[in-house]
């Protein structure tokens, strides 16, 4: 089951809400909210549940240990084993086919490569649960008694598949006290319907253009004009952020329905004047993952320089990893890390700053366009060609006819997807307001507009999603 889906949304969705209005009690609220959860992962593979449920138990029986443990060694090594095994299940289960793979090319062994299906989510609530481990170490969080109460934490339809990657401390009290408000609940249904509004009518829109200009074998798109590829990679790179962009504006919105606080996950990346400021907006809940509970405690910035350069080499070997098993992934997370130590060592921050944003800014976006080619294609073989396409240095044609007509054909819709990544529209309601701030007609006028626009986006969404058998979900490998 996904977010963008008419059962879910008309059904599971306000099912669950219907619930938890109705419902006074927490802890009743959480009973609810557990069943929907469980219901809802158990959804794409039953037995999969099983596995989320026993690192759940894992996780409970570490951070009580922990927290019973009154010894400094016996207290380290509770965390140590809990994170462990928790990185271990997440080995087998995502890395092991990568692993042999790569030693079969140097050895010849083994023969035969287990297939191993990879449980949806799986990333994201391993580092949820991870986190909880480490903050009860840390003192930062207290351990949670009721092995329930964390199973739901890290089963939590809302963010379970997609992200962002909730930590406990931040929606412990939450859990524990909360309560539906008839603001929040307003406020959610809209954050909700503009996510679901750019999945449906922005993101999957791009999806189409960018796998029908390029997709097939590597011979097929060895035969592509330059302009298709180029044309088939932008429209992969405002997919991946609006699409990623649409769960976590779901998932927000949700959460606030049910009285449940998430930090914001992206902060319009593609206006970013460095590659530094882009990784400061693109997927922040990760990216602050990585630094507090990995970074950090390799020493970060306060240590030789050699050990900087390679803790942010562990760091970006790791954000490469965490996205996909395959050495495209390792790459394009190496290629981030080169490249934020350049700005960092080489030319200077202060430095880079100070070239104006005309510059800056087409920079950044080019980079990450690059970028974002080298994450869509998992087999070397197809990498090449498309890079090589780009330069027509496939024997292919700079452009075609069928590419024009197919620009042109998309042209509005590329437009509102590129304004739909800046916050432009954001910033036009913030001026409307506060030009109507003292003028109690136009506030009423604004009023019925925070009514009517998630609903005509919730209608032309359905809309969109009842016409179109195309709706992909991009996260399956995580």
């Amino acid at each position: 089951m996904v977010f963008s889906s008419l059962f879910f949304v008309f059904f599971f969705l306000v099912l669950n809400i219907i619930s938890q209005v109705v419902l006074r009690n927490p802890r009743h609220k959480n009973i609810a909210m557990l069943i929907f959860s469980l219901v809802f992962y158990a959804w794409g593979g039953p037995r999969y549940l099983l596995l989320l449920m026993g690192m759940a138990a894992i996780c409970w029986v570490g951070a009580l240990r922990i927290e019973q443990t009154r010894t400094k060694n016996g207290h380290k090594a509770a965390m140590i084993i809990t994170v462990a095994a928790c990185l271990a299940i997440l080995g087998i289960f995502k890395y092991t086919g990568f692993f042999l793979t790569t030693f079969k090319k140097f050895t010849g062994l083994p023969e035969i490569i287990p297939q191993i299906a990879l449980p949806i989510g799986i990333s994201f609530y391993t580092f949820q649960l991870i986190s909880y481990v480490v903050d009860v170490y840390r003192r930062d969080t207290e351990a949670q008694h009721k092995y329930w109460m964390l199973l739901l934490y890290a089963s939590l339809f809302h963010q379970c598949i997609a992200g962002p990657i909730v930590r406990y401390k931040d929606i412990a009290s939450d859990l524990e006290k909360r309560t539906t408000k008839t603001g929040e609940i307003s406020r959610g249904v809209s954050r909700f319907a503009i996510g679901l509004a750019k999945k449906a009518l922005l993101a999957n829109g791009c999806a189409t253009l960018a796998d029908t200009l390029l997709t097939g074998t590597a011979a097929e798109m060895a035969t592509v004009p330059a302009t298709g590829v180029m044309l088939s990679s932008l429209a992969y790179m405002l997919e991946i952020y609006l699409d990623f962009s649409a769960y976590s504006d779901m998932a927000i919105g949700m959460g606030l329905m049910c009285g449940l606080h998430y930090r914001e996950n992206f902060n319009y990346p593609y206006i970013s004047r460095s590659v530094t400021e882009f990784w400061r907006r693109w997927h922040i809940s990760l990216s602050m993952f990585f630094r507090d509970y990995v970074y950090i405690p390799l020493g970060g910035s306060r240590c030789s320089l050699g050990r900087q350069i390679f803790n942010l080499l562990v760091i970006w070997s790791l954000t490469g990893l965490w996205h996909g098993a395959s050495w495209n992934f390792v790459i394009w997370g190496l290629g981030y890390g080169v490249l934020l130590m350049i700005e960092r060592y080489i030319i200077g921050r202060d430095r880079w700053n100070k070239v104006p944003a005309a510059i800056s800014r087409p920079v950044v976006l080019l980079i990450v366009y690059v970028g974002w080619i080298i994450f869509r294609f998992t087999d070397r073989a197809s990498l090449e060609v498309v890079l090589k396409g780009l330069f027509c240095m496939n024997g292919n044609a700079f452009y075609s006819t069928s590419v024009g007509i197919t620009f042109k054909n998309y042209i509005f819709f590329l437009i509102f997807c590129c304004v739909a990544c800046t916050p432009f529209g954001v910033k036009l309601m913030e001026k409307i307001r506060g030009a109507v701030s003292g003028k109690e007609r136009l506030r009423s006028v604004l009023a019925v507009w925070d009514v009517i626009y998630p609903t005509l986006l919730l209608v032309l969404s359905a809309m969109a999603l009842a016409g179109d058998s195309y709706n992909p979900f991009l996260y399956f490998r995580f």
